[in-house]
């Protein structure tokens, strides 16, 4: 590391190891929130580098002269503008691989909890409805003989077909390609992958290009039989549509660790009986985070040394070094 210490602005809130880590690490600015206006010229020109699990728009980017990496906390980094950080020559980090195998287990459990009910059962016992009432009704949903489909199948999607997999079931995806790694059957369309499943996880990040993918159509081409898991960003569910689809039993059930204005879900959303929700906790461990903790400071000590970028997205995978 040079003899001055870079310095790291954290907009926000972040990850205690982050936090404790660049304080010890680097020179660091904090403030409440992604607004320039919080930092005068003088403190805005020492910025070179970010930690961030917030919004970082094009005109935050462009407020710090000498900004020379933005470390996102999380794979999912649609909240950061990384195609105009690349025009600037701004690197950008995530923190991809070290979740995945976190975020499948937990696809798994939520997708279980979904089809049998285990949390309500769980409750049916604490409340001694078990020895006042006899047993538990027998759940109506299975994960036996189903056929999953999953949308998105990057390094989390492959972690959860290889699961799944291994329960004996049949695995179909729809990707923008075609991988040449796999044999799972391939859909052109979103809609082509719900007709053939009656299981669909949705694993694909937000942005315009997913916004609301999953709308009234598809929960329909899915059918009355169908689960939906989503397990990647809220935005790609229409709430209001699988609100219908679900009260109307037009498809039967749907499990959720993400939605569209967290922290805030629906309450239609919640009063159905038939709606397994989750607090946003598939990485949630101390252990996963604090790997994706690690990630983002390692990425900060790398490019603001002069080296690569651990794990640069793909809009700035061209920098990938620091600019000279």
């Amino acid at each position: 590391m040079n003899a001055k210490r870079p310095t790291i602005l954290i907009p926000g809130r972040i990850n205690g190891r982050v936090r404790t880590r660049v304080e010890a690490e680097f020179d660091a600015i904090s403030i409440d929130a992604a607004d320039a206006a919080l930092l005068d010229a003088e403190a805005r020109a020492k910025v070179d580098g970010i930690a961030s699990g917030t919004t970082i728009d094009a005109g935050f980017i462009d407020a710090f002269p000498n900004l020379s990496i933005i470390a996102n906390f999380g794979v999912g980094y649609d909240a950061v503008d990384a195609r105009h950080a690349a025009t600037r020559g701004v690197m950008v980090t995530n923190t991809p691989d070290v979740l995945s195998d976190e975020v499948a287990d937990t696809t798994v459990g939520l997708l279980l909890n979904t089809l049998r009910e285990f949390p309500k059962a769980e409750a049916y016992l604490r409340a001694g409805r078990w020895a006042a009432e006899g047993a538990y009704p027998l759940t109506s949903l299975t994960l036996r003989g189903r056929t999953v489909g999953i949308f998105g199948l990057g390094r989390i999607g492959l972690a959860i077909a290889r699961r799944l997999e291994a329960f004996g079931l049949p695995i179909h995806y729809h990707s923008r390609t075609k991988r040449s790694d796999v044999e799972y059957p391939w859909h052109d369309s979103l809609a082509g992958l719900a007709k053939a499943v009656d299981t669909l996880i949705v694993v694909v990040p937000g942005g315009p290009a997913t916004e609301k993918a999953v709308d009234a159509g598809i929960l329909d081409a899915l059918g009355p039989n169908g689960v939906l898991i989503s397990i990647g960003r809220g935005s790609t569910i229409d709430e209001e549509a699988l609100i219908a689809a679900l009260s109307e039993r037009r498809i039967a059930a749907a499990g959720l660790d993400v939605f569209a204005d967290e922290p805030n879900v629906p309450q239609a959303l919640m009063d159905l009986p038939n709606a397994c929700l989750l607090p946003h906790v598939a990485s949630a461990s101390v252990s996963t985070r604090n790997a994706m903790a690690d990630l983002v400071v390692d990425n900060l000590a790398a490019w603001l040394d002069g080296r690569p970028a651990i794990t640069p997205v793909p809009e700035c995978a061209g920098l990938d070094r620091k600019p000279t």
